[in-house]
């Protein structure tokens, strides 16, 4: 896939379908009414923090390694991962019988950690920072000849990811805005790719943490961007966007937003207080965005991705407890 051609087409999201069903699951798209208060409008909530493995990330992985060659299975995968990409490519691989190994920074929250582990993948987490973890698994990939699946680019990946859109226009015929939480692009790319060819009137948005807004930065100054590793909630989004992810972003995203780790803590908080969901951080960017209303919509009905489930269980009862009413 070259920076002429970031998106995949309504085609290859439909193919990817096809290929993935068995292996992941329709999530629930659910109205939420007291955002809905908040934003003037319809907004209903797409619940991938329900998906196995908890985030939308099989989506991509599992698509990524079907289209593997014989060969290329054989020799094995490779991955960086902040923690759900990880254990999408190690559900994914044991699924399929193939090896992996991911690459994980040394503060990815145990929670994930361990749901990689468990689908038997190797883990390395002795990397100080994500960008790192995947210079390690590069090298990994070099060295040995394993596939490196990226978790934010690579048309087969964005294809899995692009099923997201599929099913939200499967639920809502009529949507007119989509708020997406965005980190290296892969998610929102995979969506637009779809959306641009069969709802071009959809209005896409992101949202990402001030603390992992290499996409907000690298979109405004029109060049790849490194950030610096800072403690996050939104520990998925950290990382780099370089000239690939940078291409994708631009072709994806109508606008960008960022929010504080206060109102993304706020976020969780409502998620858990308004539905009963567990949610982390980098799921929750997009209601903190309209919560906060960084993202007034323009048009109704509304969809946002509530992308991951993957939070420690200590730090989530701490956030919530402390905001309890």
């Amino acid at each position: 896939m070259t920076s002429r051609e970031p998106l995949p087409t309504p085609d290859d999201v439909r193919a990817a379908a096809a290929r993935i069903a068995s292996g992941i699951t329709h999530t629930p798209l659910v109205r939420c009414a007291a955002l809905s208060g908040v934003a003037g409008g319809d907004v209903f909530l797409k619940l991938e923090n329900r998906q196995r493995g908890g985030s939308f990330k099989i989506r991509g992985a599992l698509h990524a390694l079907l289209s593997l060659s014989p060969s290329e299975r054989a020799a094995g995968v490779v991955a960086a991962s902040a923690g759900n990409h990880g254990r999408g490519v190690a559900e994914a691989a044991e699924g399929l019988g193939i090896e992996a190994t991911v690459f994980v920074p040394s503060s990815a929250p145990q929670v994930k950690r361990d749901g990689i582990a468990a689908h038997g993948a190797t883990v390395d987490a002795s990397a100080p920072s994500y960008d790192a973890a995947e210079v390690a698994a590069r090298e990994f990939a070099r060295r040995t000849g394993a596939t490196f699946v990226g978790p934010c680019t690579g048309r087969a990946l964005l294809a899995g990811a692009g099923t997201v859109a599929l099913e939200i226009l499967q639920d809502l015929p009529n949507l007119r805005t989509v708020v997406v939480c965005v980190g290296g692009g892969g998610l929102v790319a995979g969506m637009a790719g779809y959306l641009r060819g069969t709802a071009p009137a959809v209005r896409i948005l992101g949202a990402q943490s001030v603390r992992t807004n290499a996409m907000a930065l690298a979109l405004a100054s029109g060049r790849p961007t490194d950030i610096p590793d800072l403690p996050t909630l939104a520990d998925g989004l950290a990382g780099l966007v370089d000239a690939e992810m940078l291409a994708q972003g631009q072709a994806a995203l109508d606008a960008i937003v960022t929010v504080e780790e206060e109102e993304i803590a706020e976020a969780i908080r409502f998620l858990h207080r308004e539905h009963g969901l567990v949610v982390e951080g980098s799921g929750a960017v997009g209601v903190a965005a309209l919560l906060t209303r960084r993202i007034v919509p323009q048009a109704f009905p509304v969809a946002v991705t509530v992308s991951g489930a993957n939070i420690d269980a200590a730090k989530h009862a701490a956030l919530t407890a402390s905001g309890a009413r």
